[in-house]
């Protein structure tokens, strides 16, 4: 027992943050294939719900002593939580789940290079553009309103990551990430238990929702707590780029969503634009709990 658990402490950090990366894209395959029987907002209400109440665990954050202002950063966070979860999840129902990250990495990839404040850094923003612009190419295969939800989840995810360290400038370590994930589940609810309430009464979703929560939540939370403890901030930023090429192989893999050499081609664009601006900003693009 004594040996086992210290080899499990020895796992390396990038294989942890590898592993989060993995079980977030699984967790949004999985999602997805409900979609046929249960709407995107079931399926994303559920998911917020797990992953409330698993931030709440962690965190058990302190509500007393707080003012208006930190109340209303952290509702705004929530709001802005919520929106990008059910744009995403709205996204991916209708284009595939790696041309929807793709996109979505748009967001997170200019603040980075905002970070920078280096002329010369517009070359990954142009780069980024290419790849979503080779997209264009093939835009018959893909559905304009599922882009235009992975051009919003990527503002959001943009709006996350400000609002992520304004939150945190004003409540400590993760109390703002828990109330702004009940905040965000919270802000669903009224969706899911109204034209969708029905969906809720059968035990399968119920299961696959748990599952999901527990790939898009627990185990990614805890993949990356663990490897923060002792990975740079510039390389776990560095190691967060792969998300749009690990959508594209779980969407190959589970969802049988095989993408033209074009539309791999916009995929390794925006990869190494997010690569290229991370090494080169102050603040690496960070990860959002789709």
């Amino acid at each position: 027992m004594g040996a086992s658990k210290s080899s499990l402490w020895r796992v390396s950090p990038v294989g942890l943050v590898l592993v989060g990366i993995a079980s977030v894209q699984l967790g949004a395959g999985v999602a997805k294939t409900l979609f046929d029987e249960v709407d995107p907002t079931t399926v994303v209400w559920l998911r917020l719900c797990a992953s409330a109440l698993v931030m709440l665990a962690i965190a058990r954050p302190a509500l007393r002593g707080r003012d208006r202002h930190d109340w209303a950063t952290v509702l705004a966070f929530g709001a802005t939580l919520g929106l990008m979860n059910w744009s995403f999840y709205q996204s991916f129902q209708r284009i595939p789940l790696g041309i929807a990250v793709t996109i979505e990495f748009v967001g997170p990839l200019l603040i980075a290079v905002l970070g920078s404040r280096r002329v010369r850094d517009l070359a990954w923003v142009g780069l980024a553009g290419a790849g979503v612009l080779l997209l264009g190419f093939e835009r018959a295969d893909l559905d304009p309103v599922g882009v235009a939800f992975a051009l919003l989840a990527g503002a959001c995810w943009g709006g996350y990551i400000l609002m992520s360290a304004e939150t945190g400038r004003r409540w400590p370590g993760l109390d703002g990430l828990a109330v702004a994930s009940v905040v965000a589940a919270a802000l669903i609810t009224p969706l899911a238990l109204g034209r969708h309430a029905d969906e809720l009464g059968d035990p399968r979703v119920l299961l696959v929702g748990a599952a999901v929560g527990l790939l898009s939540s627990v185990i990614p939370y805890t993949c990356e707590m663990i490897a923060l403890r002792t990975l740079r901030p510039g390389v776990f930023g560095i190691l967060m780029s792969v998300e749009p090429a690990a959508a594209a192989m779980v969407g190959m893999l589970v969802l049988a969503e095989f993408l033209s050499p074009v539309q791999w081609l916009a995929v390794a664009c925006v990869v190494v634009a997010s690569v290229g601006a991370t090494r080169s900003s102050r603040a690496p693009v960070q990860p959002a709990p789709d």
